[in-house]
Parts: structure tokens; sequence; C-alpha cells
């Protein structure tokens, strides 16, 4: 399902005729985020353009891999006016961060590109095309069809955003179109393997020490068709992990032979929130419909939210709500 008020071709010449870009994404950033931003970041530096990129919560260590990763900032403190503001892979406004929206004083257009099914299209111009398994794949065909910059460094972004949202191109929602682009961007210059090696194959210990905490509390229920397991504060503070740690660790529970969907449940305390991320190997049961009970969103299969609440509670709550999902 595609929603837009514009074309490729409109978002293309609103680029090509303004000068000054401000690119964010969402807090918390992923693979597909963070490639987004610093590939189009790239392509409208090679093209004269000055160019901005802010993230929230900045870059984490694990994604120093990305090419020109060191161009993205946090949001300034103090507003500034802005041009032309780009968000990128986030499904609402709010999901940029206060600090982020706060930073800008004013944009005379905001530009909407993503694959959330859930992002309801705010922006001056928006792309919304939920059949795209990411938003990088939405932004090569961006790029190619208007025949802008395509290097290395931004095919090795982009590559890197459809990898990690494809769950290495093995999710449902990867098509031929998507192995095709992929081809496209290893004939751009991207070396497969030196790059898989650094996004699959580059964990931190307390990585994987985190992990093994994760599955010493790892609960089955609903009859054998959810697994979860919780983040709590003090499992943080003990093994001493970051944020970006825990990415990905959700399909190691995912992967278990009868589940249908996995949960991921990590206390905020610095917030008074929980954070939840929700997978399903099953079209029937839609996560996303389940997240948006909470105020939440993202795909059919992959969905997630943040939640108010005790840690206990907000768990209890929203394993019922997946066990309902399923036995409905």
């Amino acid at each position: 399902m595609t929603k837009t008020n514009s074309t490729l071709a409109d978002i293309a010449k609103v680029l090509r005729d303004h000068q000054r870009f401000t690119i964010m994404s969402h807090i918390r950033p992923d693979g597909d985020a963070l490639g987004c931003i610093i590939a189009l970041g790239l392509t409208l530096r090679d093209m004269g353009k000055e160019v901005t990129l802010w993230n929230e919560d900045g870059v984490g260590e694990k994604f120093h891999y990305l090419p020109g990763w060191e161009t993205v900032s946090k949001p300034p403190a103090e507003p500034v006016d802005v041009e032309v503001a780009i968000a990128l892979d986030t499904a609402s406004r709010l999901r940029l961060g206060q600090t982020t929206l706060n930073a800008v004083k004013s944009a005379k257009l905001w530009i909407n590109i993503d694959h959330h099914i859930s992002n309801e299209g705010y922006g001056d111009l928006y792309y919304i095309d939920a059949t795209a398994p990411a938003t990088g794949q939405i932004l090569y065909e961006l790029i190619d069809s208007a025949g802008f910059p395509l290097t290395p460094r931004i095919a090795e972004n982009l590559f890197a955003a459809i990898s990690t949202d494809t769950g290495s191109f093995q999710y449902p929602n990867t098509t031929a179109r998507t192995y095709e682009i992929a081809a496209a961007l290893i004939r751009a210059g991207v070396k497969v393997g030196d790059l898989s090696q650094k996004m699959y194959e580059s964990y931190p210990l307390r990585r994987i020490n985190l992990l093994r905490a994760l599955l010493n509390v790892l609960k089955i229920s609903c009859d054998g068709r959810v697994a979860s397991f919780v983040l709590t504060q003090q499992m943080v503070d003990e093994l001493g992990v970051l944020p970006d740690d825990n990415e990905g660790l959700i399909d190691t529970i995912r992967a278990i032979d009868g589940i249908i969907v996995a949960a991921f449940i990590e206390e905020l305390a610095s917030e008074g929130k929980v954070r939840i991320s929700l997978r399903s190997k099953d079209p029937r049961v839609d996560v996303c419909k389940i997240c948006q009970q909470f105020r939440g969103g993202g795909h059919t299969l992959a969905a997630g939210a943040r939640i108010r609440g005790a840690v206990t509670e907000v768990e209890e709550k929203v394993l019922t709500a997946i066990c309902n999902e399923i036995t409905n």
C-alpha cells in the first residue's frame, strides 16, 4: 500500500531546486534510519547542497561502520530556521524526538519519506510505500530515477539500510526488486563480505553477556506461541550495556520453532516508560495493530511502542494483548 500526495519526481525537484536541507530520523535509530539519512546527506552534498543531519540519540558505536556516520549530530539546543526539513523512516513526527522538533524553529517545506504502514502522511510532501521492506529501498528508487550521485559510500549506506531492515534479505516483504537493487548497489561499489562482517559479525562481548542474561529470564506463554524477555534497569546497570546492544536480540527468540510472536520488553527508568518491540512470524497476527493499542505502530510483522507504567504491569498488559490477537 502506498500513501502519497507527491511523486518521487516531485520530491526530486524540491531537492534540485533548494539549497539548504536538514535531514532527520527517529529516536533509537536502526540501520535503515541512519543509513538513509547519511546516504541522502552524501548525495545532496555531492550535488553542492548545504546539509545538516540530526538524530536525537546520535549514532551508537555499533553503526560506526557506516561511511559518513560522523556527519550525524544531535540537534542543537537553540531553534534554527530550516529551508527544507526531511524526515526519513519515521512513522510520526513525534518519533523524531522532542529536542529535534524544538530545534526546528521554522521550515519552508517538510518532506516525509517512509515505509511504515502506520505513517498517516505528515509534511508538505510525503511518500509512504508500506510494500517496501525498507525506507532505503524507496530512497534508492528516488536517487536512481532522478539520476542523482550514487558513490560507493552512498551505496554502502543504502545497502546497510536495506539489509538490516530485511533481516539480511530474509523477511517476507523482501521482493525480487529488493535483490535487484542490492545487485545495483554492489555494482556501485559495495563490498558485501566486508560490510556484512561489520554489520553482523562485530558485536562487543557485553552484548553476548546481555543475551545470556535475557535468556535466563525467557518466558514462553500463550500455549507455547509467545516468547518474551524483559530487560530491567537493574540488568542494564549490572551489565553496563548500551542501548544499541539489544538491537536484534529479539530475533533469537523469534526463531524458536512454534513461536508466533516474540516480545522484547525494556524498562526505561529515566523516562518512566517501558519500550516494547514485537515481531510476528504470521501475517494473520498483526503486531502493528497490537502496538497501536498502546499508541505505537510499525509494520504487520514488526512494531513497537513506548508505554508509561511499571515494567511488570506493562509486561502483563502486552502479553495479554498478544495472546488475545493470536487467539482471535
